[in-house]
């Protein structure tokens, strides 16, 4: 009789972890939505930028049939005097939980990956000696079919 409360036990075990690891899968169907900038930052010889802080945007469209469109803005930023911006109109495929975008734009988004998660898209790659993090959240509306 002692093996039954074991046996249980064991089950609720392998019952939890099942669940725990039935986590966000992404698909073509559940990742459709606009993206908006939750956090943007960059790192530079020890040195943090917060540039949603400073005004930075990226606003994605994830449509259907592989196309998205939006658009990047980054203000000037000393020792720079120009605003950065760059369409974000091209296509979108995604492999396992990873979402890659080509666009005519040379930007970082076109060349990192960014990994999907619930409601978040988060890119975050170095560019030689610059790191550039970025999340975006998707924004609440009407489903994009």
């Amino acid at each position: 009789m002692r093996q039954v409360p074991r046996l249980l036990t064991v089950g609720v075990v392998v019952a939890t972890a099942v669940a725990c690891s039935d986590s966000f899968k992404p698909t073509t169907e559940n990742i459709l939505g606009m993206y908006e900038v939750e956090s943007f930052t960059t790192d530079s010889a020890g040195t943090s930028r917060d540039l949603f802080a400073a005004g930075a945007t990226l606003e994605l469209i994830i449509l259907p049939f592989g196309d998205v469109v939006g658009a990047l803005n980054v203000p000037p930023i000393p020792p720079d005097t120009a605003t950065f911006y760059a369409s974000m109109n091209g296509t979108w495929a995604l492999n396992g939980n990873t979402v890659r975008f080509t666009q005519d734009a040379d930007s970082f988004v076109r060349d990192m990956d960014w990994i999907a998660d619930m409601d978040r898209l988060s890119g975050d790659k170095s560019f030689g000696a610059v790191r550039v993090r970025v999340v975006l959240k998707r924004q609440p509306g009407p489903p994009i079919h």
